[in-house]
Formats: C-alpha cells, sequence, structure tokens
C-alpha cells in the first residue's frame, strides 16, 4: 500500500431521519442499518482500507463518540480518532486533520469521506480513489466525486462541469444548490451535472494553501497549533482552540471559492442513506415492494412499506401503503414516506415528551 495515501471518515453527525433508530447517543453511521452484518462505519473503514494503510486512516467525530468509534473500529489507535469538542461543521475539522497529516507527511494525498454512505461496488470505488490520488499527487487540484444522476433529486447539490471537455476528470464550473424539481430536470436534461456526494480528494499542501488563501483566520487559528499536533499537547490546543472557528461547511468555505476544483464522475452505485425512503431503495422488497429489516411480519393488504425492528417480536400488518414502520425500544414510528423529511421535527418534538 501507498504509505502517502491518508483517508479523514467524518463521522460526527446525528442523522436525525433515521429517528428512533438514530438518536444523538447512538447515530445512524454506527447502526447496521441495512441489515447486512456491518455498521455502516464499518463498511466505509472496510472500502478506505483496501488502498489506504489502516494507520493513515482518522476519523473525525463528536467527543461523545469515542468509545463508539474504537468499539467498532478495533484496527484503529485512539490517536486516530479526532475528537471535536464544538459542532463546527466540516471546514475547521477537514482543515485541523489536513495539517495533523501534513504535518507527519507533507507529500501525503487524502481523501475526506462520509461515514454513513453506501457505495455496493467497491472494486470500481477504488478505481475511481486510485485515479483522484494519481492526478492530486502531481497536480495543485481541489478533487471530489461527482455521482451520475439517475433522477431529478432536489435533496442533493450538483456540480457542474464544462460539456466540452472530453477529460476523465473534469474541470468545475460551479457548484450548484439544492434545486427545485424543474430546475433538477434541467440539470439532468442539460447532461453535465453530477450530484454532490461530499467525497473530497487533495494533497495536504493543495488543501492547506487553499485554506490559507480563502480562510486566512480560520487557518492562522489552528496553525496556532501546529508544533502540538501528532504530540501530547494536541488534545489541549484543541479543547481550548477549536470553538472560536468560524461554523462554516467546507463547500462554502473552500470549495466554491477555488477556481482549481476538478470532477471524476463515479463509475460506482452511491446512495448517501440520508431518509429512510433512501434505505427502503437499497434493500431487498417482497412482490408487493415491502421492504424488511430485522423483522418477522405478516403483511396483508400492504404496499411500499419499509419496516424495521431491533426486538424479537412479530410484526403484523393490514391495509397499510407507502409508510415507515420502525420499532425501538420505547418508540413505536407509524409514518407517510411521503413526509420522511417531517421526522427530524418530529424528532425534536418526541424528545420534549
Amino acid at each position: 500500500m501507498n504509505k502517502n495515501y491518508y483517508a479523514i471518515i467524518m463521522a460526527g453527525g446525528v442523522g436525525s431521519r433515521f429517528w428512533p433508530v438514530s438518536t444523538t447517543e447512538f447515530p445512524k453511521q454506527f447502526h447496521d442499518m441495512l441489515g447486512a452484518g456491518s455498521t455502516l462505519i464499518q463498511k466505509t473503514f472496510s472500502r478506505l482500507s483496501k488502498l489506504v494503510p489502516a494507520e493513515n486512516i482518522l476519523v473525525l467525530t463528536n467527543e461523545r463518540y469515542n468509545d463508539i468509534v474504537l468499539e467498532q473500529l478495533p484496527l484503529l489507535k485512539p490517536e486516530q480518532v479526532l475528537l471535536e469538542p464544538a459542532m463546527r461543521n466540516t471546514a475547521p475539522c477537514i482543515l485541523y486533520a489536513s495539517l495533523k497529516i501534513q504535518k507527519q507527511n507533507s507529500d501525503a494525498v487524502m481523501v475526506v469521506a462520509p461515514s454513513d454512505h453506501w457505495i455496493e461496488d467497491e472494486v470500481a470505488f477504488a478505481e475511481n480513489l486510485k485515479s483522484c490520488f494519481d492526478y492530486c499527487a502531481t497536480e495543485n487540484a481541489l478533487m471530489t466525486l461527482g455521482i451520475q444522476p439517475t433522477f431529478p433529486n432536489t435533496g442533493f447539490g450538483y456540480i457542474e462541469y464544462d460539456k466540452a471537455d472530453s477529460n476523465a476528470i473534469k474541470k468545475v464550473n460551479q457548484f450548484r444548490e439544492k434545486p427545485n424539481y424543474e430546475t433538477a430536470k434541467s440539470f439532468l436534461e442539460a447532461g453535465n451535472f453530477l450530484w454532490n456526494g461530499g467525497i473530497f480528494i487533495w494533497s495536504a499542501k493543495s488543501i492547506t494553501a487553499a485554506f490559507e488563501k480563502f480562510q486566512p483566520q480560520m487557518n492562522a487559528l489552528f496553525l496556532q497549533g501546529y508544533e502540538a499536533y501528532n504530540t501530547d499537547l494536541e488534545k489541549q490546543f484543541i479543547t481550548d482552540h477549536y470553538d472560536k472557528a468560524e461554523n462554516i461547511s467546507i463547500d462554502y468555505a473552500v470549495m466554491e471559492k477555488a477556481t482549481n476544483v476538478y470532477v471524476l464522475p463515479a463509475t460506482f452505485d452511491w446512495n448517501d442513506l440520508g431518509t429512510w425512503g433512501q434505505l427502503h431503495d437499497k434493500i431487498e422488497k417482497d412482490e408487493n415492494n415491502n421492504g424488511v429489516i430485522n423483522a418477522k411480519v405478516i403483511l396483508e393488504n400492504a404496499s411500499n412499506n419499509i419496516v424495521r425492528s431491533d426486538a424479537d417480536k412479530i410484526i403484523v400488518i393490514d391495509g397499510l401503503h407507502d409508510y415507515i414502520i420502525v420499532d425501538k425500544e420505547g418508540v413505536l414510528l407509524i409514518y407517510p414516506k411521503s413526509k420522511e423529511q417531517d421526522i427530524k421535527r418530529i424528532t425534536s418534538l418526541a424528545n420534549n415528551l
């Protein structure tokens, strides 16, 4: 394996739209959401470790999840888990991790990947990632893996590239915000738009230079701790300074400002598993399009439902269509799939009961 390859797994999210399975105490990335025998973060680590040495994989997460990460990823040493003492979106934690990696290896190239995505063709993923690593090792490039859109999705941001570019790796024209349905349809018809899957690749030199140029205040803040990184003094520096960083995403902080941004259209299937409906799309269904995870069921006059249970109980459903049915300890959720975006709001209401 190439010792210059590094990975940063982003594992600090809460996944509130997967309530009641995903909770603040135990978010979706630590669950086996598809009944596949591995949690989402375990699948992500396994996928990346086919190309990146295990000792070069860092996990960025909230302090409260440290023990869960180390339990689920036993190959990690405690120093490979970077703990955020405050929620500050993706830019600060990526800068922090990138400076740590740069100090350790100035020739490093790295991938930043969410911990909760589902990728079926891991061979194609590794091939795409290798192409990006090769490009970023020699070019001053900020890269992303763009996902081929399969329908006019209004829940994702889009990446527009130059239609005339015949290279495998495309120059990015601009990032586009989540569109309305008609705009999303026009993106698909244009043929030069990709979903922004939040997977980034760059060299340590390129990303730290970009932060220096576009986020000088944040860059100066984290450079104060450069001597402390990868030493016993690092944790105290981060505890004392991290919450002073601006709460901003890597997209707004760097990617939308930079001109050296490139995209490789991915050749693998991808799902960000953001909602119960997206999970329903990925699991096996019966002849009536019902998807069942970890549950014993009797289904009559029922279609297009997703049913999940962690309990050893029989679930009987009659007359329900297009519903989410989730049984989790003290919570039973029976909710229309068409309103799944409202589950985040329901979560906050339930927390106040």
